[in-house]
């Protein structure tokens, strides 16, 4: 009886959050033109994709402010921050969290690239990176790094945040001699 009983709460967890776990939409696929999209940053301002045409954009999605993975990963983007000027490029940081939430973890944590507040997860949704869980949602670990054209060049799906950073720069290096070599 209690085997019966066991099998059919997990049918029923299953029924219930396989469909919210896959209640997002697909990312945009490499090649494709990205999701245009204007959000308030952490200093309030707002940030427009094309704001950025002629630069190549890093595009990150992560689930929530001060929390151990996404703090490492932001501390990396950080400190990576003279090589991505180097290589003409920006990195941009998105999550559910609020402009203050983001003010107050970059003050924290000393970032200085620009954090944007998707309050209302269209955004988020729109790159196929919304985590539905029912009364919990959050962003999924997800990357874009996006071309100067305004082409999804690469996407990153399955994101370590200790080895991030140092993987999108490793891409964007190759992505920029493929480039140099074609001309």
């Amino acid at each position: 009886m209690l085997r019966i009983v066991l099998l059919l709460a997990v049918v029923l967890v299953l029924i219930v959050l396989v469909p919210r776990l896959l209640s997002h939409s697909a990312a945009p696929s490499e090649g494709s033109s990205a999701p245009e999209f204007t959000l308030p940053s952490q200093d309030g301002s707002s940030v427009s994709l094309k704001d950025y045409l002629g630069k190549w954009v890093i595009l990150y999605f992560y689930p929530k402010d001060q929390t151990p993975g996404c703090s490492r990963e932001a501390h990396n983007f950080q400190v990576d921050q003279p090589k991505y000027a180097e290589k003409n490029a920006v990195v941009l940081g998105v999550s559910l969290d609020s402009v203050d939430s983001h003010k107050k973890f970059c003050t924290k944590e000393g970032l200085n690239f620009k954090l944007l507040a998707d309050t209302d997860h269209k955004v988020t949704d729109s790159y196929g990176s919304l985590t539905n869980l029912g009364v919990v949602k959050f962003a999924a670990r997800h990357t874009f790094l996006i071309d100067p054209t305004g082409k999804i060049a690469k996407v990153y799906t399955s994101v370590d945040p200790l080895k991030h950073s140092a993987e999108v720069l490793t891409e964007l290096d190759a992505l920029q001699k493929s480039e140099a070599g074609n001309r």
